[in-house]
């Protein structure tokens, strides 16, 4: 097992996708690599890469670059050539079943319908991975849901929005340095 942490968010390549709602993975993985003055450079596992390092630790942060439907194969690519044990990767991905401003964190779950965390499971074959869920809310009936998530954020989601992500970038700060347990008290009591 690594003593490397890699932290995936996920979203759509491309300017077309850059701040629509998809994209909360990416966004927080970039404010991360931005904090640690990380850069990232496109990699040979179908994703984008940057290595920082959080209190001495090790962390891989990635955007896979394979479109969300299909994000588990750079997680998976990353994860094997890593050796990086499950435990040790958190996927960052928007929710639209929370409201805009909110996380959650789960130890391990089903994909709850979303396509990015089924394309992960599916090339894990495994369900036991921490993940954290930023809430990009739900104004849409079912049959929109593709549009809404494709679409950007108003100008006033995007103050509450910036928020959250500096709340979630504390919330992955808090899972390497202070594991999960402990973080995922934190972010879901709030």
């Amino acid at each position: 097992m690594s003593d490397r942490y890699l932290i995936a968010g996920l979203g759509n390549p491309g300017r077309k996708y850059k701040n629509t709602r998809h994209n909360a993975g990416f966004m927080v993985v970039d404010k991360l690599a931005q904090e640690f003055n990380g850069s990232f450079k496109k990699s040979r596992f179908a994703c984008e890469q940057s290595e920082i390092k959080i209190a001495c630790k090790a962390v891989i942060l990635a955007k896979p670059l394979t479109y969300m439907n299909n994000s588990g194969l750079a997680v998976f690519e990353l994860m094997q050539y890593y050796k990086i044990d499950p435990s040790q990767l958190l996927l960052v991905y928007d929710d639209a079943d929370l409201p805009l401003g909110r996380l959650r964190m789960r130890a391990q779950g089903s994909a709850g319908g979303h396509k990015g965390v089924s394309s992960v499971i599916r090339h894990l074959k495994t369900q036991e991975f921490p993940r954290l869920r930023v809430g990009i809310g739900s104004e849409f009936g079912k049959e929109e849901m593709v549009n809404f998530v494709l679409s950007s954020f108003s100008k006033k989601e995007r103050q509450e929005l910036n928020a959250i992500i500096l709340s979630a970038v504390d919330a992955v700060k808090g899972f390497v340095v202070d594991g999960l347990d402990k973080t995922m008290n934190w972010v879901n009591s709030v």
